[in-house]
């Protein structure tokens, strides 16, 4: 089908909740789409920071069809042999000793927002409530959407769940002043991503950490956009040498196919039961195995590191450009997660940019973001700079 005829389809028999689009895109190659009409486009945007490995990867395409041949689904209450492979290879590389897998970042909050809070009602000291910063960004769920400290996400979906304080990202005295003896949880992204890249001043996830060792609260990580190479690392807060007791994945975790984790110490998984949390398709065969096989090339040696070095050329350039326009306000990120500021609105930017063959999306009004697919080269990155410039110049910014 053409785009009009996928369009007219959509319009037709989709519930409204996307708003209108310009692009069908129907086949992906690397760090390249096509839309249903032909058009190429280089994608920045990897899906929302999902296809960490670009579109089709060899890889993966073969662990989906190997698994897919054998065994789709079961269900949990079997054992999961490619569920379990994958448990224990996400275990030797982070912190977390005991998993639990679902569909997606919501879902993975979800569980760990519920571990958090049984964790403390299996010590007898319920402490239910969870502090989370301030145009922070954990989920569509009823609770998810509380977590999140941006109200524009919560209207009109009242009454909200209870349970959740919010303080400024990056103010430890505030935070310091919401852990009252009835919160049991600290939830926070390691650099905000849907909040327009906002990145932590220097020493504060540390601070955060020891905050939170002193209060006798659990530290909860939600990596779901900045976890598995994005930021140039592994795991984002690796790079602050700390560790949390909860950490939440999804988008990177298997290229595009859906699936979520939680992860977490032996001692906060004690707070789970069996029947306390479930999930018909977590870690099901096949995005097990989709998983299994991202994770093996993305801890290839050099990979994650090949896709700082391009993200810091990124960096480089943008920050050039930056010195050459008054429109920019700030360029911010780590590895290849890039926000860019403007005085102004990004959309018409945004769509100057798609009719130049150039993926990409906001984080907030006023921020440009950048999200490509690690694999990357230098000479695409000069291509993307060279059209945004090109952009700029057309907009008169």
């Amino acid at each position: 089908m053409k785009t009009e005829e996928i369009k007219s389809l959509n319009d037709q028999f989709i519930i409204n909740t996307y708003g209108a689009r310009k692009l069908a895109l129907t086949r992906g190659e690397g760090v390249r789409l096509w839309d249903a009409d032909g058009k190429e486009y280089l994608d920045c945007f990897s899906g929302i920071a999902v296809c960490n490995l670009g579109h089709c990867h060899p890889a993966v395409t073969q662990a989906i069809c190997e698994q897919a041949a054998k065994l789709v689904h079961v269900s949990n209450l079997y054992y999961i042999e490619p569920q379990v492979q994958l448990a224990e290879l996400l275990s030797s590389l982070c912190f977390a000793r005991k998993w639990f897998f679902c569909n997606g970042g919501a879902e993975a909050n979800e569980a760990a927002i519920k571990l958090a809070r049984r964790y403390w009602v299996q010590k007898g000291t319920p402490k239910p409530v969870i502090v989370t910063a301030e145009q922070s960004f954990h989920g569509r769920t009823l609770a998810t959407i509380t977590a999140t400290g941006q109200p524009k996400y919560q209207k009109g979906f009242e009454p909200l769940p209870q349970g959740f304080k919010y303080v400024p990202f990056n103010d430890l005295a505030a935070l310091e002043a919401a852990i009252t003896p009835d919160v049991g949880a600290v939830l926070i992204e390691p650099i905000q991503g849907e909040g327009g890249v906002r990145m932590p001043e220097l020493g504060y996830l540390q601070a955060v950490r020891k905050l939170c060792t002193e209060k006798n609260v659990l530290l909860i990580f939600d990596e779901v956009q900045t976890g598995l190479g994005r930021t140039g690392v592994l795991f984002a807060h690796q790079d602050y040498g700390i560790t949390p007791d909860i950490m939440t994945l999804a988008k990177g975790l298997a290229n595009g196919v859906p699936i979520g984790a939680m992860g977490c110490t032996d001692e906060a998984a004690s707070g789970f039961e069996p029947g306390m949390h479930a999930c018909t398709f977590g870690g099901n065969p096949l995005s097990a195995a989709a998983s299994l096989a991202t994770i093996q090339v993305l801890t290839e040696p050099g990979f994650i590191s090949n896709a700082a070095q391009v993200g810091l050329h990124f960096f480089h350039l943008l920050d050039k450009l930056a010195a050459e326009h008054a429109s920019i306000v700030e360029v911010r990120g780590k590895g290849l997660i890039i926000g860019i500021e403007f005085k102004d609105a990004v959309a018409p930017l945004i769509g100057k940019l798609l009719d130049a063959g150039i993926i990409c999306g906001p984080a907030g009004p006023n921020v440009l973001r950048f999200l490509p697919p690690l694999i990357i080269t230098k000479e695409q990155v000069e291509q993307v700079v060279g059209k945004l410039a090109a952009c700029l110049g057309e907009l008169e910014w």
